[in-house]
């Protein structure tokens, strides 16, 4: 049977936190956390890499209990054309699916339908999910379902289950923090995937972290625009940069972060970490406080105009083009800039909005996504 599986986590236990139980919704590749100002019925949503939203990713840490480790959920079977069946399922896990499977071989109705299996959490309004992910997609109509209600379900130990060290190329590894790296030579980045998005198993989270050893040769200042799990700012710190920033807008990014930066033994000499407001306004006194409390890294408002050598954004097309003249910013002239969460036809929009922001732009891509990267010019921004 011709599956493939999209999972985002419910409920995640770390070492350090606890349990940490997501109370309303998780993010896509670059569902970084950075873009409240763009209207989510309108743009394909992006909250947390990882997370730059479009809508919050809203989260809660609590004590582990009898709902959160055994929780009932919803198993809805969906029928959506099959050219755009993984960027719908991406988009039902953005707007509330813990997980989506596309199931190849299942006769639907028509034969440019495919059916999409999703879970949700039994508290969420599957209703709202499908029509929110629908129209962000650009569907007409809302496809139709079928809502079935699941037996209880131990999700921490499917999460854990569901991931195994990830080979991204040869020599270097994403390995979860409950694995025993296979090769303790290589390059071994250890992950909680649970808190944020960037695990490795996406198509753009590798192109962007071959792109990265391919441009970090020591020594560079890195900006990772939308940081979620923190998994390219701590992978160009490995791969020889000298300092990396990652910045998001979700505090759950910067918490999860965090935690992969020690489990990393990466300090906050090497490391930084800020909260960027969505609103261009500095964080609540009280917010800050509070992110203050759950890491030791700095956590702050963004301050100054830093320039980076180098800069990966692996967010969505949409805030892609309209963040374009931000990102760019950024960087020194001549800077190395890497754009990912794209489809492979998008290709040509990103080359139009950033040809005359950048040189060199050249275009890798894996199983139908892409990843743009170009110099920036040194008469731009």
């Amino acid at each position: 049977m011709a599956l493939r599986h999209f999972f985002k986590h419910l409920t995640i236990l770390t070492s350090s936190y606890g349990f940490c139980t997501l109370s309303s919704r998780f993010i896509h590749p670059s569902l970084t956390t950075l873009f409240n100002n763009i209207n989510p019925k309108t743009q394909p949503l992006i909250p947390t890499k990882f997370s730059l939203p479009l809508s919050h990713c809203y989260t809660s840490l609590s004590h582990p209990s009898t709902s959160t480790l055994l929780s009932p959920y919803l198993s809805v079977r969906i029928r959506c054309p099959k050219d755009i069946a993984d960027v719908f399922s991406e988009a039902l896990m953005c707007f509330g699916a813990t997980s989506t499977t596309v199931d190849e071989d299942d006769n639907c109705d028509t034969s440019n339908e495919i059916c999409i299996e999703s879970i949700f959490p039994e508290s969420e309004d599957v209703d709202v999910c499908i029509s929110q992910a629908a129209d962000s997609v650009g569907l007409k109509m809302i496809p139709s379902y079928e809502v079935k209600t699941g037996e209880h379900f131990d999700w921490i130990k499917k999460t854990q289950e569901s991931f195994d060290p990830v080979e991204v190329t040869e020599g270097l590894w994403i390995v979860p923090e409950w694995k025993t790296p296979p090769d303790v030579k290589a390059t071994n980045i250890i992950l909680n995937p649970g808190l944020a998005f960037g695990t490795g198993e996406h198509p753009t989270t590798r192109l962007c972290l071959l792109l990265l050893q391919r441009l970090i040769k020591g020594g560079e200042h890195f900006l990772d625009y939308g940081t979620g799990s923190g998994i390219l700012a701590i992978a160009a710190l490995k791969f020889g940069a000298s300092f990396s920033v990652g910045i998001d807008i979700d505090p759950l990014a910067i918490t999860s972060a965090r935690h992969n930066a020690a489990l990393n033994d990466i300090g906050p000499e090497n490391f930084q970490l800020r909260l960027v407001s969505s609103n261009t306004s500095s964080p609540s006194t009280d917010e800050h406080k509070d992110i203050q409390k759950q890491t030791s890294f700095e956590a702050v408002a963004e301050s100054g105009h830093e320039m980076y050598d180098v800069i990966v954004a692996n967010i969505l097309l949409n805030p892609l083009l309209e963040l374009a003249d931000d990102i760019v910013s950024h960087a020194r002239p001549g800077a190395a800039i890497g754009l990912s969460g794209i489809l492979s036809e998008q290709v040509p929009c990103i080359i139009d909005r950033y040809s005359p922001l950048l040189d060199n732009i050249s275009v890798s891509e894996i199983d139908d996504w892409a990843c743009l990267s170009g110099t920036k010019k040194l008469s731009g921004n």
